[in-house]
């Protein structure tokens, strides 16, 4: 469960390694290489081919980028991942707060004289690198196509995946691909457009009502496909991957090799659509060196994969019950633990044993954080055999987990006492409670998106001059990528919330050295029933797909509010109802006392 390939990077290999780059460096007449947290396909997870940045740094989180310059590497990381790099990577490398610090800016500053700067186009997205030469303009800094220098010098580098293709049923997918192939298809040639190319696997898996496995916990297969404005499609893809699905896709998919994909490209003629969020800038020149004109909007399944249909939903509440019954016998057999008897290790695993008791699980949706005492207070700390810890009496608990079940995908974090806890640490707790009561309870106006939202989850904590460094929530998908867009609930998440998003609800609060806490539901937007004498027009609000209860022995009841409190006694009727009957006689036990009103 935790021999994963990037445990096996150390802090001490990255010194070589880095030597080794600079030398290629060296070699093609570059004064810097960019080193992303990226593959072809822009999704957030690598297969263990393309982990480039953790195989030259350490560094295991899910975002970042190294800078490798002759005399400094930068590896730029967000507040989430603050406490970990510095961990994770020898002294080789210098963190840099990124988004505070920009690559342009960081790069003049770095290469006064100016200088080459070599990049993999298949790995930077058109939007990224137009954004970075603006910043360098008249900089004397330029940058250079190059091919991946770090993969001149990994001889041990994984196989690409290959992983078998299966069929999504349309029983949880809601509509049939040929459907939505036609729809947006239309929307296309209303638009004008000839073709779009999409790159991301999870949208290319939802158009076409496929899984895979080519990414660790993301049921999502890599390869590139075009959309036709006739509802065709063009699929990129190794053929050994589709022998169980080649009959189901239809005549209107052809198939062709991953190889013939830039060849396609340039073969295209008309306007054709890329995303320049997430198409790499090698799409792009393929398509400038044919005859097709490129232009930039937005991958064409975005919105509709985000917007669940009633038959996504369903599954969404079918894997949350199975889901909210694991957690509960999961929480049961921790609180009857002694202190000190169960590692972070231990408990992880425990935990997805409980989720493996319900057949349809497929995977963990990704690796379970399981942090205790100091570790909680690494964002998206994973657990290691050198790192891992016992449970101690007086520390808390932070374990952020899910499942990709056939119908749904869960996200799930609770934060519990391992024997008493301290005031400072129970103050915190429920200010972070109240944030996530205030988005549950939220209605707003229709047009909003997450950056109008998220100051309200951080409000109980700014008024004790606490914060946390990462959004209040991700877009999930349906049985596909834990972190789905465009949706965001974070002061990045300019997309408007629509009915039938499924986003996290999670604040958080991290001492850094001492405690982390982290609260997260899933929940969906729906449309909000008017009310009388309102003058405002549609509005919406959050539906809690999650059924897992709080904590009681960490919550302040004092500083609950009346309407605060009436909704926390609500949500712990209704994970007492909806569970009730999917546990066994200890489990459901606790879960009667753990709903007890406040």
């Amino acid at each position: 469960m935790f021999q994963t390939f990037e445990a096996t990077s150390r802090p001490e290999q990255g010194p070589p390694r880095l030597r080794l780059l600079r030398e290629e460096m060296a070699r093609a007449e570059l004064d810097g290489f960019l080193v992303p947290r990226a593959d072809a396909h822009q999704g957030e997870y690598v297969a263990p081919r393309d982990a480039r940045l953790t195989w030259l740094t350490g560094f295991t989180g899910s975002a970042g980028f190294c800078a490798v310059l002759q005399e400094v590497a930068g590896i730029f990381v967000d507040g989430r991942y603050r406490v970990q790099v510095r961990q994770q990577v020898a002294e080789a490398f210098t963190p840099v707060n990124w988004p505070e610090t920009k690559l342009g800016p960081w790069l003049r500053e770095q290469l006064p004289h100016g200088g080459a700067v070599g990049f993999d186009p298949w790995l930077h997205t058109v939007r990224e690198i137009e954004t970075l030469e603006a910043a360098l303009d008249r900089s004397g800094v330029h940058l250079l196509p190059s091919d991946n220098l770090v993969d001149r010098i990994w001889t041990d580098q994984p196989a690409p995946p290959a992983a078998p293709v299966t069929a999504h049923p349309l029983e949880y997918a809601g509509e049939r691909s040929a459907e939505k192939r036609t729809r947006l298809g239309a929307e296309l040639h209303a638009a004008g457009e000839a073709a779009a190319v999409l790159t991301l696997p999870d949208s290319i898996c939802w158009l076409l009502n496929i899984r895979g496995g080519d990414v660790p916990r993301n049921p999502v297969a890599h390869g590139f496909a075009i959309l036709h404005a006739d509802g065709t499609v063009d699929l990129f893809m190794a053929a050994a991957k589709l022998s169980e699905v080649r009959g189901r896709l239809g005549d209107g998919v052809r198939l062709a090799p991953p190889e013939d994909f830039a060849d396609a490209l340039a073969a295209l003629e008309g306007r054709v659509r890329i995303d320049p969020a997430s198409a790499p800038l090698a799409v792009l020149r393929a398509l400038e060196d044919g005859a097709a004109e490129p232009v930039h909007g937005s991958d064409p399944c975005l919105l509709p994969k985000a917007r669940k249909n009633a038959a996504e939903r369903a599954g969404a509440e079918a894997a949350h019950l199975r889901d909210g019954a694991a957690m509960a016998e999961f929480l049961c057999w921790l609180d009857a633990q002694a202190p000190g008897s169960v590692t972070e290790i231990g408990a992880a695993t425990k935990l997805e044993e409980c989720r493996r008791a319900a057949p349809e699980l497929r995977d963990i949706s990704f690796d379970t954080i399981a942090g205790a005492g100091e570790h909680g207070a690494i964002v998206h700390y994973r657990v290691t055999e050198e790192t891992d810890r016992p449970l101690e009496a007086g520390e808390l608990f932070l374990v952020d987990s899910g499942g990709q079940y056939v119908d749904g995908t869960t996200d799930i974090t609770r934060t519990v006492p391992i024997g008493p806890a301290g005031e400072e640490e129970r103050a915190a707790y429920t200010r972070v409670l109240q944030g996530l009561i205030t988005i549950s309870r939220l209605r707003w106006p229709r047009g909003l998106a997450g950056r109008d939202l998220d100051a309200l989850a951080r409000m109980p904590l700014w008024l004790a001059g606490q914060d946390y460094a990462h959004g209040t929530g991700h877009g999930v998908g349906a049985y596909l990528s834990v972190h789905e867009g465009p949706q965001r609930l974070a002061r990045t998440g300019e997309v408007a919330l629509e009915p039938g998003m499924i986003l996290s609800n999670e604040p958080g609060f991290y001492r850094e050295g001492a405690y982390g806490i982290r609260l997260e539901n899933l929940v969906v937007v729906e449309e909000a029933p008017a009310l009388p004498g309102g003058t405002v027009g549609e509005m919406l609000r959050m539906q809690t797909l999650t059924y897992v209860p709080f904590d009681r022995r960490l919550i302040v009841t004092e500083m609950l509010s009346g309407p605060e409190r009436a909704w926390l006694d609500a949500y712990h009727a209704l994970c007492r109802r909806k569970l009730t009957g999917r546990l066994g006689p200890a489990a459901q036990a606790w879960l009667d006392a753990a709903t007890a009103p406040i």
